[in-house]
């Protein structure tokens, strides 16, 4: 009889870096976090920016580059700042912790682009104010619980 195998789950692209057999140190890995988190960071707000000139509402257009923004996180830390192998268990950690910080970041996001809009702000101003307190507050979470939890899995 043969075996049974479980499902493969879909894994990310993987990018060509080399892997190491020795985690970087904290310090190192939140400077490669920062970095990392600078260029998604960049995606992400000039998505948001384009699809709104667009004409596409700031929900939708806040949810698009977040999921843009935090792909290309996802794929420059795995390999770059955490130094981890491929796994199963890690990706869909990861994944419900996207579903997580994406639900903290365009919940944040809309009530501060509501209420600093209501105050007369204008709008490119309101933009970048709620966009940076957002990122802000989800990638603190994100980078404690990649940290201290989910590429401690193997």
């Amino acid at each position: 009889m043969g075996e049974a195998h479980a499902p493969q789950l879909p894994q990310p692209i993987e990018l060509p870096v080399d892997e190491r057999e020795s985690p970087l140190g904290l310090r190192d890995q939140l400077v490669r976090f920062v970095i990392t988190g600078g260029l998604s960071a960049i995606v992400d707000f000039g998505l948001l920016v384009i699809l709104m000139w667009l004409g596409l509402g700031h929900r939708p257009a806040k949810a698009l580059s977040f999921l843009a923004g935090t792909t290309t996180a996802y794929l420059i830390n795995r390999r770059w700042t955490f130094r981890a192998s491929p796994s199963a268990r890690r990706f869909l950690a990861v994944v419900t912790l996207y579903a997580l910080t994406f639900a903290l970041q365009v919940g944040l996001f809309s009530v501060l682009f509501e209420g600093l809009t209501a105050e007369g702000l204008q709008r490119l101003t309101v933009q970048v104010i709620a966009f940076v307190i957002a990122q802000g507050v989800a990638t603190t979470v994100n980078f404690l619980v990649q940290r201290f939890a989910i590429f401690r899995l193997s």
